[in-house]
């Protein structure tokens, strides 16, 4: 599935790198929408990561409506996954940015200061 194994050097524990290397790619499209997703025994040996935490990965996830689990039938990539709303509002943001004369290094920036901001 082309997932990076955890990164010591991270300061995010590993369920968290997992998780956000999984929507992001769904957000850029990389993970389409109804792809299945490895079983969680599966992507555990994948990565190097206790079957747990990859457990708790899905299933958050799965409450940010980035996938889906159909029991025994596996766990797929959302068809409305949160990701696409995300895109629409990243190149809001984007268009927003340039139409002000805003370079990506400050829109980045920016965001970073509101994401630690809490907002």
């Amino acid at each position: 599935m082309d997932l990076p194994a955890a990164d010591p050097a991270d300061p995010r524990p590993p369920y968290e790198q997992l998780r956000a290397a999984i929507a992001e790619r769904v957000t850029d499209g990389r993970l389409a929408a109804g792809t299945r997703m490895p079983s969680v025994r599966g992507l555990a040996g994948e990565v190097g990561l206790a079957v747990n935490t990859v457990a708790r990965v899905y299933r958050e996830l799965e409450a940010d409506g980035v996938v889906v689990t159909e029991g025994r039938r596996g766990t797929f990539v959302a068809t409305s996954a949160a990701g696409s709303d995300l895109r629409a509002a990243v190149t809001a943001y984007v268009d927003a940015a340039r139409r002000a004369g805003v370079s990506a290094e400050e829109a980045a920036a920016l965001v970073t200061r509101s994401w630690q901001a809490g907002r």
